[in-house]
């Protein structure tokens, strides 16, 4: 790893640590927080994407700890937060093993401070896009054994794949590298045709250069041959909730910016 990877540029907005601030984390900085409140202020009710995507994530790592997933992969962790993936597997299991991938050094710092006494879970910095590097880690190799099922999670990542990026093949690469009975969990924008996503999608190109939101067909697509779990691809707010539990309004209904993150599990038989 290069010293480029301890590197922390508080000039630039960084995509974990605006997260972070909207989810009310303090690992941020100026640049971060003036992204953030755009969003807070110029597109009220965006904050509750991250909120619901973070609570599918969560229901996501229960699930398949529960059916018996012992290894996780973390594609584009972000900044530990509460209720990390490692908390949630490792209190239904103590023996599983977490890697958390993520190309933002503040990333690595922090997961490194609050991971140095867990051996079973470790943090590596890459882009998800190099998935042959990450692959080879020494890390990965040292918690992953690939002839065994494996979660694969993109919470929130591929989104931040523009299409000439091909993040359709980037899931295809680890479809192929896990064994049968492996899962993959992905969330991602949903694109609702609206003024919402129009200016959301605008605002992400013209600071980082990349945002993506997809239609239900297109995230769908991004599974490629493995076996989408029914209900399929559906807002984040209502997937895999447990029965009589909703998230959204008093009323039950979901705001347009709920509608805007969908999730869906699929499996490799």
């Amino acid at each position: 790893m290069g010293d480029n990877a301890n590197v922390i540029d508080q000039s630039k907005p960084s995509i974990a640590r605006v997260y972070d601030y909207i989810l009310g984390g303090k690992d941020n900085y100026e640049v971060d927080r003036a992204i953030g409140d755009h969003f807070k202020v110029a597109l009220p009710g965006s904050v509750a994407i991250a909120f619901t995507n973070r609570q599918a994530l969560i229901r996501a790592v229960r699930t398949m700890a529960e059916a018996g997933l012992t290894q996780f992969l973390d594609f584009g962790s972000g900044l530990p937060t509460a209720d990390n993936v490692h908390q949630i597997a490792q209190g239904i299991n103590p023996d599983a093993r977490v890697v958390y991938i993520d190309n933002d050094p503040i990333v690595l710092a922090h997961g490194r401070a609050l991971l140095a006494t867990n051996d079973n879970t470790t943090v590596i910095h890459a882009d998800v896009r190099d998935s042959t590097a990450i692959r080879a880690d020494p890390e990965v190799s040292r918690l992953i054994d690939f002839d065994k099922p494996i979660a694969v999670i993109f919470s929130a990542i591929l989104h931040h794949l523009n299409d000439d990026e091909d993040p359709q093949a980037v899931v295809a690469y680890w479809a192929d590298q896990v064994p049968v009975g492996s899962s993959v969990f992905i969330s991602h924008f949903r694109s609702g045709d609206n003024v919402e996503t129009v200016e959301a999608e605008a605002k992400l190109q013209a600071t980082f250069g990349r945002g993506r939101w997809r239609t239900d067909d297109e995230i769908t697509a991004l599974f490629g041959d493995l076996a989408v779990r029914e209900p399929g691809v559906i807002p984040a707010a209502r997937w895999n909730q447990d029965p009589g539990v909703a998230d959204g309004s008093a009323d039950g209904e979901l705001s347009v910016w709920e509608e805007l993150i969908v999730a869906a599990i699929a499996d490799k038989h």
